[in-house]
């Protein structure tokens, strides 16, 4: 593929509620480009952007992919992206170079869960967008319907500039509104406009010209004056008005029968801005100054990475965009995040699975290397003389964590590493070492993220691991003051072993911790011993008498105890504090502690009542709630052995609306009834 000036090439991300059908009309688009010969289907494992084998198996995209065309002398970077949930990494990260966005809407399904997210993150980003109405040829395809939903739910500046012929099973074509000619089929063909929609028709246009006008003085005051506005210029303030985001056409047709894929490559091309008119992005100096990157080719390079991934033959691969100057191969660059010197050898052109090599990657466009050593994604790319560090990618905070156990010793041996470059790839994943359970944790955002990483790091990297519901850091803490004695004292031949101990147990407020002083008076308890009197009370506290967890908020003060000149050691004071320990912790009404976490959960007003109904259940305390543009922000505390799994329950619940973030608070006494029973488990797990 031949270079192109960042005034003819345009980012495009393809965005949807999963099941929308992006990757069937990326298909069409990339079989009407004349990019590949033969559509393939996603049934079948055939299509150009779906080719990981997990993608493959779960019949969804799960990695964003990039497929290059020409069209009308322009180069159009289409990245298909994952409609699940769970692989909002990959969209954020698309959305971070791209100028354009197309969202699909199904023609049936109308505006989903899906859609109005990817539709926010657009209007936070102020991306200019398109909207594709597709599966006009689905059973229930229903135009008008799922056209009143779009301007409902996302914005009344979304306004049809095509209208299909007939639906579902009679679905034959689009008509262009602006043009009033019809179109079908692939190759492209015009056919003759249906005498009966002349009013629609003219109706939809109408509409659309008041829109468009208001972006130009002269051609709005020449159309209230009753003037003629041209099909030329109808067409110009379309695109102004796009790029600007004050309107968001509205186009239709099938993918996976390629029925109107021509008109949005058309779209995409006329409406949706080039690196050059979306103008300079953010980035700042080495002072941490603001300083613009203008997207010229004669400009220093500036680049981001904004995907890296691992292939078992190739080894790692960073796809980069560059937003100035030139990418060549065998060549030095400057990682401006990491301040070290990168060796470039070939660059290469991603096309889905493919790639092509080239001698450089120009302004604008989307290209790959691989090999880098230091370089990871949100690593900015450029000359160390004219070091600009681009704005990173805002990926979001795992909101679901399983524990990580490896299937075998050579799974262990190998889990820390496979772990941590299955992160690199996918930086919305997070390893965490629990440090009260010793765990070791995954993070992400649900339960097909987290098995699809463990998949793909047994399939890449060789580690087997299981995942499993991280075990809660409960605690121990005593609620009366005891005093407590405890003489070692062993006899076997020689030497002996003598050591002798009183040790007094208050409990301490919530969040005190642990606190162990001596009151020694007189050299009862010689000075050299009671340091081995703190290690064995240290070490008894670990584990608890309860249910073997460790013991918190306590003060033990060592106040007396007696010696033998011969027999006494470190060893005997040792035993003697860690027995005399677990003696005072059975005689002070010992408790269970566990962690009580803070939730901010964020639902539309209709789930409410729902949400509150069901944190009451996992014995939540609601401590407030504040509406906000038709949210709720509900704010409580609840038991983290309760909501280990919210994640899953609140998408369930709110059908993907509802969204939490989730903190420790502290720790606060188990009812007794279920303390219980926690006590019960844990010792039964200790006996196997």
């Amino acid at each position: 593929m031949q270079q192109s000036s960042p005034d003819k090439i345009r980012n495009v991300a393809l965005l949807s509620h999963s099941g929308s059908g992006k990757t069937s009309l990326a298909e069409a688009m990339l079989f009407d480009a004349g990019a590949i010969t033969r559509m393939g289907n996603v049934s079948d494992g055939t299509t150009s952007s779906d080719y990981d084998p997990d993608e493959i198996k779960h019949q969804i995209s799960i990695n964003l992919a990039i497929l290059p065309v020409s069209w009308k002398n322009n180069k159009i970077n289409i990245i298909d992206t994952p409609g699940y949930p769970d692989f909002v990494g990959e969209v954020r990260s698309a959305l971070r170079v791209c100028e354009g966005a197309v969202i699909l809407v199904c023609a049936a399904s109308g505006v989903e869960v899906g859609t109005e997210q990817v539709w926010n993150y657009t209007s936070k980003n102020n991306t200019p967008r398109l909207i594709y109405m597709n599966k006009m040829d689905r059973e229930n395809a229903n135009f008008a319907s799922t056209l009143d939903q779009i301007q409902s739910k996302l914005s009344t500046r979304c306004l049809p500039v095509q209208i299909p012929i007939g639906s579902q099973k009679s679905f034959k074509g689009v008509i262009d509104i602006i043009t009033k000619k019809a179109f079908a089929g692939s190759p492209v063909k015009e056919i003759e406009v249906p005498a009966d929609m002349a009013a629609d028709i003219d109706s939809a246009r109408e509409k659309l010209i008041e829109a468009v006008v208001e972006i130009d003085d002269e051609i709005m005051t020449r159309y209230l004056d009753g003037g003629e506005i041209t099909t030329e210029e109808i067409y110009k303030c379309l695109g102004e008005s796009t790029r600007q985001g004050k309107v968001i056409p509205v186009l239709t047709g099938s993918g996976l029968t390629n029925n109107g894929a021509v008109g949005l490559l058309d779209a995409i091309v006329d409406y949706l801005p080039s690196p050059v008119a979306a103008g300079p992005v953010k980035a700042t100096n080495a002072t941490g100054a603001e300083a613009p990157v203008k997207p010229a080719a004669d400009s220093p390079l500036t680049a981001l990475v904004f995907k890296t991934t691992t292939d078992p033959h190739v080894g790692k691969i960073n796809f980069f965009r560059v937003y100035s100057g030139i990418l060549s191969s065998n060549s030095q660059v400057w990682n401006v995040n990491k301040g070290a010197i990168e060796r470039v050898g070939q660059v290469s052109m991603p096309k889905g699975k493919g790639q092509e090599s080239v001698t450089q990657v120009g302004t604008g466009d989307i290209g790959l290397v691989v090999k880098l050593v230091n370089t990871f994604t949100g690593d900015t790319l450029g000359v160390k003389e004219h070091a600009l560090k681009l704005a990173t990618i805002d990926f979001p905070a795992p909101i679901l964590s399983k524990a990580v156990h490896p299937k075998s010793k050579a799974d262990l041996d190998k889990m820390s590493s496979g772990l941590a470059r299955i992160c690199e790839e996918d930086p919305s994943l997070k390893v965490q070492r629990e440090a009260d359970t010793g765990e070791l944790t995954l993070g992400g955002m649900g339960d097909t993220h987290l098995e699809i990483a463990a998949s793909r790091m047994q399939r890449k990297f060789g580690v087997d691991v299981n995942l499993d519901v991280p075990r809660v850091p409960f605690k121990e803490t005593i609620t009366v003051p005891v005093e407590a004695e405890y003489k070692h004292k062993k006899q076997t031949g020689g030497h002996g072993q003598f050591g002798h101990v009183l040790i007094r147990m208050e409990p301490l407020p919530p969040g005190g911790g642990f606190v162990f002083e001596s009151k020694v008076v007189g050299g009862s308890v010689p000075r050299n011993y009671i340091p081995a009197v703190d290690k064995g009370i240290k070490e008894a506290r670990v584990e608890g008498v309860i249910a073997g967890f460790p013991a918190v908020d306590m003060k033990v003060t060592l106040y007396d105890g007696s010696f033998h000149p011969v027999d006494s050691s470190e060893m005997a004071f040792k035993i003697a504090a860690a027995q005399a320990f677990k003696k005072g912790m059975n005689d002070a009404s010992p408790v269970l502690l566990e962690p009580i976490m803070n939730i901010t959960v964020t639902v539309p007003d209709s789930f409410t009542g729902d949400i509150i109904g069901d944190l009451n259940t996992k014995r939540a305390h609601v401590s407030g709630m504040n509406p906000n543009q038709g949210m709720n922000i509900i704010q409580a505390q609840a038991p983290l052995a309760e909501v280990l799994r919210y994640a899953i329950d609140l998408r369930s619940m709110t059908q993907g609306r509802g969204t939490f973030t989730i903190e420790f608070s502290h720790y606060e006494s188990v009812p007794a009834l279920i303390a219980q029973k926690i006590i019960a488990q844990h010792k039964a797990a200790a006996q196997q």
